[in-house]
């Protein structure tokens, strides 16, 4: 039986990694000569060619995507440009989505030159204010004026992996105007190192002059157990230092970094103590460890990233501790506790003390959303899952969007796979929508074969809802006759392909996997010669047929050797079988699928299975018209297989 983990990079699948090729190779036979010129022009802008992009825009005057053309022009040359060019093009453009992308690249440069008098003129009028670096630029530009800024640069700085350039500057401004203290320094140099941003955390270190720490945070291996083997000198920096390479030792191996933790234990605080365990803590959870729980409890006193606060909780989930799950979830700060997993955890806490009085509001409270759980918590409401009756597309709103001069745009950019453009300006046009208006926009969507734009679409409304636009069934004859065929659930098959490819054909993953089940180049040669597929020809992988074959194929083999469980495979699918079977080996004792889909390690596929699952509820649902239960599907899953011989 040949194992399966020659298959394990099926997908590095997330629609945040979703790419589409748009090289003039790719797609010169279906593009005017227009178009290529303008794919030119692009390219010259993101290289700074100025006069490149002069030229080529000389050659577009009559574009339909004149905005765009001045855009990329002046992009080309943005550094050069004085200030009136820039404020002509925003003021043409005044309310488009392009204007606000100009804005965007303009206050960066503002930020870049300090020119804090025009960047607070801009700023305010940034709509989307979706870029981290411009929010620390603000919140520097308050901070040069005498303003205090700490508490909103300590909400905004949670996070190392979403740094902009702009907030390194804020960060150090902080430390030199002890706006930030000693604490806050040192927590946002701990928290960078633990998020695996050590070029971060080192650069962090060096701004603020700490230039032994950054020298220690580069060390690896037995250079840093050796940054232990001495004993520790008094300075707050040696021991904060000491704290985090004790994490940094603690991610490649949790009982050396123990080991070096008793050497200088003597020499700590209690507080520095409880960091110390922290430290340890988090990756022995995310590394699924036993002992976590225990290191949690020596810890329970440290201040912890976000990540910390949410692993402490999922230690104790994976050991069904409800106490320190309930406590755990008490104790995160506001943008955590706001989440719906937690408050359904909270409330699966107080349910499990028998206080209903408190579960109740918290299960109410997110019963409307369709999510993972939204749909749990409908459930422990005592109701089922149902879809909602469809309320239909008024002519009128339709209509009235063939005269969306965005909306035209975006199908444009959508026409010459230009997907992240065409995604802006499509979502730009929506911001203002009723919901009768995004029901139509996601029909306009469906119309125009754009069936990812009309999902998210019709997921904005609230009130009033079409599953059918949310939850589309595209190719069934070719997928139920496979599913049926290798006795697959056809709600489950669907619901895998939502997630992976948003029923985009051309979808193809930075991996390399491709088409609407992301199938990879070696998983299909593998599926061909698995299961005997004549005539396998490696080049129609991106055929629809042939993709959902093979993806089908590999999806029952996969649920084949992970027991039958839709929660081992999809998570089987997304990280590889051999990693879910480890995942499932380390558990403690046999838990509820929804506590196994919460505790993989792995984000993305943490996600992924969650939404597969949710997916699949829905679309059962809509299949069955009866209703569903999620923790049903869900089911449970013990620390060992039943049967631990792969199944063919």
């Amino acid at each position: 039986m040949p194992k399966l983990n020659i298959c394990t990079k099926i997908l590095v699948s997330s629609l945040t990694m979703l790419i589409i090729s748009t090289s003039f190779a790719a797609l010169g036979a279906e593009l005017s000569g227009d178009d290529q010129r303008f794919l030119a022009l692009r390219d010259a802008a993101s290289k700074e060619d100025g006069a490149r992009a002069v030229t080529l825009a000389s050659q577009l005057s009559s574009y339909p995507l004149a905005s765009y053309v001045d855009y990329y022009q002046l992009k080309a040359r943005l550094r050069s440009a004085n200030e009136s060019e820039i404020t002509d093009f925003l003021t043409r453009y005044n309310g488009s989505a392009i204007a606000d992308r100009l804005r965007n690249d303009w206050l960066i440069l503002l930020g870049r030159q300090s020119n804090w008098a025009m960047f607070d003129v801009q700023y305010p009028q940034f709509v989307l204010n979706d870029d981290t670096q411009l929010k620390c630029y603000a919140l520097l530009s308050k901070l040069k004026q005498g303003q205090n800024v700490a508490n909103d640069a300590r909400n905004l700085l949670t996070s190392a992996k979403v740094y902009g350039e702009g907030c390194y500057p804020l960060f150090s401004n902080l430390v030199q105007s002890e706006q930030f203290s000693s604490a806050d320094m040192w927590a946002q140099i701990r928290w960078a190192a633990e998020a695996n941003s050590t070029a971060v955390a080192i650069q962090l270190a060096t701004l603020v002059n700490l230039d032994k720490t950054a020298k220690a945070l580069d060390k690896t291996g037995s250079k840093l157990e050796a940054e232990f083997s001495r004993p520790l000198a008094k300075t707050a920096d040696a021991h904060e230092t000491a704290l985090i390479l004790l994490g940094r030792l603690a991610k490649a191996d949790p009982d050396k970094a123990v080991a070096a933790l008793a050497k200088i234990n003597r020499s700590l605080t209690d507080s520095e103590r409880a960091v110390a365990w922290a430290q340890i803590a988090l990756p022995s959870s995310q590394k699924l460890l036993p002992e976590a729980a225990d290191y949690w409890k020596k810890g329970d006193d440290a201040a912890l990233s976000l990540d910390g606060y949410q692993w402490r909780v999922r230690t104790a989930l994976r050991n069904t501790d409800w106490s320190r799950v309930k406590t755990g979830i008490e104790a995160m700060p506001p943008s955590l506790l706001s989440e719906s997993a937690w408050t359904y955890w909270l409330g699966r806490a107080y349910m499990a003390e028998n206080k209903p009085a408190l579960a109740q509001p918290l299960f109410q409270s997110i019963v409307n959303q369709t999510n993972f759980y939204g749909q749990l918590a409908l459930e422990e409401s005592g109701l089922q899952i149902t879809i909602p009756a469809t309320t239909p597309v008024l002519p009128a709103d339709l209509a009235a969007l063939s005269s969306n001069a965005g909306l035209q745009q975006s199908l444009q950019f959508f026409g010459m796979n230009l997907r992240f453009e065409g995604t802006r300006e499509w979502n730009w046009q929506l911001r203002k929508m009723s919901e009768r208006q995004l029901l139509a926009a996601a029909e306009f969507a469906r119309q125009n074969d754009l069936l990812d734009r009309m999902v998210s679409t019709s997921d904005r409304t609230k009130t009033i809802v079409d599953f059918n636009q949310r939850f589309p069934t595209p190719h069934k004859d070719v997928i139920s006759k496979t599913s049926d065929e290798l006795g697959l659930d056809m709600a489950w098959v669907y619901g895998l392909i939502r997630q992976e490819s948003r029923f985009i054909l051309a979808a193809k993953s930075s991996a390399g996997a491709s088409g609407l089940m992301q199938v990879m180049p070696g998983t299909a040669r593998y599926v061909a010669k698995k299961r005997k597929i004549d005539n396998f020809d490696a080049t129609k992988v991106n055929d629809i047929d042939t993709n959902i074959v093979l993806g089908t194929h590999y999806l029952s083999i996969v649920l084949a050797n992970l027991n039958g469980s839709q929660v081992l495979a999809s998570a089987g699918y997304n990280a590889g079988p051999n990693r879910s079977r480890a995942w499932r080996a380390s558990l403690p004792k046999t838990v509820e699928g929804a506590i196994f889909a919460e505790t993989i390690p792995y984000p993305e596929t943490r996600d992924y299975v969650k939404n597969v699952l949710s997916n699949a509820t829905y679309y059962a649902a809509l299949f069955q018209q009866t209703p569903q239960s999620l923790k049903a599907r869900l089911g449970s899953i013990s620390p060992a297989p039943d049967d631990l011989t792969p199944s063919n």
